[in-house]
């Protein structure tokens, strides 16, 4: 039983933290993309195009761990609704919804009273103001639904056209990553491709990730996977102290049979190997009911949140899991390991049985 706990507790703790990095990561990627490349902008008061397909796209989409590249428009607006005025982020993707149609951040339909069903008076601010009535058809939640950076999501034409732009023109590329490419070393590699393309619309352009946009977000991610090294190790040592303590107590009550073996000749070695097969043979029972509990544990709390969380301080409204089979099973191996290694150590107390005074003639 013990065991079993201490591996439901290691494996409930990396689906935890897998999860936090697998919807944090998720969630910034859907507002700037894993990787974004943009134009120099310089000191222009109005947005400043690229080309939505540049001439290295199928060069970029066969890079290493690059799984999707999608274009937007954006653009910086201020809402106003009655006496109540607030900074929004316009981001201009495809959707499947009619034109001037909008989906809001959950934080501004509270700032703002705004609802689906409601019309959204949007101010546009450049050398020229320009004001558009949105629809509003969807209210949605934002990994950071920060007050000086809110995402309203529109339709790509209905930017291209506010910018006066044409549809072959954006203002950024967002591109996915697949789950556990490196975003530092995409960034790179994505860089030096299109520095060496030659292609002069390629010159110019900057490229940043999520982890340069919201560092803190990502320093936060670290400190958690640190508390959960913290949390695998404190458990493998509670489960191999567990275990080793009740390897001695099986010692101490077959102090007689471990000396009856040493007598025919069992050498201290063999005895321990037995020792240690019976200890594997438990761990293996503990871990194996204890990844079954983890498990089903995580079902359930992915399927019906029922842990929630302050997104407030957490990011998310509810405990993520993800299970990466890969970590669960690293995680299994380190645990299963280092407790075989203490009881191991604990075995070598069979060298201090001496045949002679446990061995008694009837």
């Amino acid at each position: 039983m013990a065991i079993a706990v201490s591996f439901f507790v290691i494996i409930v703790a990396v689906a935890v933290s897998s999860g936090f990095t697998h919807s944090i990561r998720e969630g910034l990627a859907a507002m700037t993309g894993d990787i974004r490349i943009t134009p120099y902008v310089g000191a222009s008061a109005d947005p400043v195009p690229m080309p939505m397909h540049l001439p290295s796209e199928d060069a970029l989409l066969a890079e290493p761990g690059v799984r999707s590249i999608q274009a937007a428009a954006v653009r910086a607006g201020i809402v106003k609704n009655g006496d109540i005025v607030h900074g929004v982020v316009v981001k201009g993707i495809e959707r499947a919804d009619s034109a001037l149609t909008v989906s809001i951040p959950h934080r501004l339909s509270e700032i703002t009273g705004l609802g689906v069903g409601d019309d959204m008076t949007t101010y546009f601010i450049g050398e020229k103001v320009r004001v558009r009535k949105f629809r509003i058809t969807a209210v949605h939640r934002d990994l950071l639904e920060l007050d000086d950076n809110l995402f309203v999501y529109a339709n790509l034409p209905d930017i291209q056209r506010l910018n006066g732009w044409n549809e072959d023109q954006v203002s950024c590329l967002d591109i996915r990553l697949e789950e556990n490419a490196s975003m530092q070393g995409a960034a790179a590699a994505i860089g030096n491709l299109l520095l060496g393309s030659g292609h002069p619309e390629e010159e110019g352009l900057y490229i940043s990730s999520s982890e340069d946009s919201y560092p803190q977000v990502f320093d936060w991610l670290k400190l958690l996977d640190f508390n959960v090294v913290v949390i695998l190790l404190l458990m493998t040592v509670v489960a191999g102290f567990n275990m080793v303590s009740g390897l001695l107590i099986m010692l101490l009550r077959n102090v007689a049979t471990v000396g009856t073996l040493k007598t025919l000749g069992m050498s201290d070695r063999a005895v321990g190997r037995l020792f240690v097969r019976i200890g594997a043979g438990a761990v293996l029972k503990g871990m194996i009911v204890g990844n079954v509990l983890a498990l089903l544990f995580c079902l359930v709390q992915g399927t019906t949140h029922l842990i929630p969380l302050d997104p407030a301080n957490y990011f998310v409204s509810w405990v993520p899991v993800h299970i990466n089979i890969l970590w669960v099973l690293l995680a299994d191996a380190a645990a299963f390991a280092g407790i075989l290694a203490l009881v191991w150590l604990a075995s070598r107390a069979v060298s201090a049985i001496d045949p002679a005074k446990t061995v008694k003639a009837d």
